[in-house]
């Protein structure tokens, strides 16, 4: 790779840990998810966390090859199982103070011919194991973050008529550009992007609408929102008061749904890859708060089985706003990925919301957050309904409407 690529990488490293992450001198860090080919960046990563001082960097690696390999040959009565010392690894750095840094990008076709049931039964045991550490990362008990970087899988994916060198040089520049590494000093430029989102949560939770209306071709929605609800986005902050911004790309504002109170119908307006499945041109009606209806024209019997995994996986766990214009957009691309996807329009999530979306939910019991309208969930999944045609309404106490977004960009 060309010197530029260095400087840039270096650059990225630098946002990761001093902007995304906001390492703390004499934090631990856990790097988790690591794919092998993304050694050299990991040890870059590392190399600059002790540089700002910190205590002790672990990685958990990861390898695609290993994860097929198991379902390929594993015994098929073993994926109910999960290797829990992995989750126990996490939760003790987080109990000690320590941050977490996340990888997500993996090569969306990875299992495509696998089993779609041993595929769930993977998931579901993940979803159960994990819930401890969702359970912290949720209240951002720690700072964490996740982030993206290519690989060949996901590289081939998105540019399959390329060589591979030129398949991952294209996908790591735009990496670069839709997270405004190219800057001469993109951690400023991070830290003021990060403030112009908080500029519109300020705005937002100022208007506490009980309500939001969604209209675009295929959307008829409307979402109440619960009282005290609160928009995040741009900055995180842990209870000790470290700021950090929880995934890169982002261009986000969101807030959690109450619960019973999304009504209508949404179709999504990219496709959505979960494990190795590919849900396409899929619609969901809500009634009271819960999905009702399914159908898409590929993944529907997957699609179906997924809002199975509990009680709350048929109700929302967040709305977020994007505008059509923000970098990921204007790519034009369908990244495969949800950490990038979703920062190309508004989007919503079935599942888990978050308890710092309402005030005071840090603190507050579970059985709390659920009468405040809170969703509980095993599962989190985001997917995509913004477009440039998109209108939101805010709906306040007194009935009266004002616009939010109009043809998918900010109206104030």
């Amino acid at each position: 790779m060309s010197s530029e690529f260095e400087k840039n990488l270096d650059k990225y490293a630098e946002v990761i840990l001093k902007v995304t992450l906001n390492l703390q001198s004499g934090q631990k860090l856990l790097i988790t998810s690591a794919p092998l080919e993304l050694a050299p960046l990991v040890r870059l990563i590392v190399k600059k966390a002790y540089q700002i001082g910190a205590r002790l960097v672990s990685v958990l690696w990861d390898d695609e090859q290993l994860i097929l390999t198991r379902f390929q040959h594993a015994p098929r009565d073993s994926f109910n199982e999960y290797p829990v010392w992995r989750i126990n690894s996490i939760l003790e750095v987080i109990n000690e103070g320590g941050a977490i840094l996340s990888f997500d990008n993996e090569t969306p076709d990875l299992l495509m011919n696998q089993d779609p049931k041993l595929i769930m039964t993977s998931q579901q045991s993940y979803f159960k194991n994990i819930k401890p550490v969702l359970d912290k990362i949720f209240k951002n008990e720690s700072n964490w973050a996740v982030i993206a970087a290519p690989i060949d899988g996901w590289a081939k994916k998105l540019f399959p008529n390329l060589s591979y060198d030129d398949r991952i040089k294209k996908l790591w520049d735009i990496i670069f550009d839709i997270c405004r590494v190219k800057y001469e000093d993109p951690v400023s430029v991070w830290k003021q992007h990060a403030m112009q989102l908080l500029e519109r949560c300020k705005y937002l939770n100022k208007k506490q609408y009980k309500a939001l209306k969604l209209i675009a071709p295929g959307i008829d929605l409307k979402i109440g929102l619960p009282k005290d609800h609160i928009w995040l986005g741009g900055y995180d902050y842990t209870p000790n008061g470290i700021k950090f911004t929880a995934n890169i790309p982002t261009e986000e504002v969101f807030t959690m749904p109450h619960k019973d109170k999304t009504e209508g119908v949404v179709t999504a307006t990219k496709p959505l890859y979960f494990d190795g499945n590919q849900i396409e041109n899929f619609k969901l009606k809500f009634s009271k708060g819960e999905v009702i209806e399914v159908t898409a024209s590929k993944g529907e019997e997957f699609l179906k089985e997924l809002i199975k995994t509990d009680q709350g996986a048929k109700r929302l766990g967040e709305i977020a706003l994007v505008p059509n214009t923000s970098p990921v957009s204007q790519s034009n691309l369908v990244f495969y990925n949800i950490l990038v996807d979703e920062n190309a329009s508004n989007h919503i999530a079935l599942g888990r919301a978050y308890k710092t979306n309402i005030k005071n939910g840090q603190t507050i019991s579970d059985d709390e957050f659920l009468t405040a309208g809170g969703n509980y969930s095993l599962i989190h999944i985001d997917f995509m309904i913004g477009s440039d045609k998109m209108n939101v309404n805010g709906i306040l106490e007194d009935g009266s409407v004002e616009p939010v977004m109009q043809n998918g960009e900010w109206a104030f």
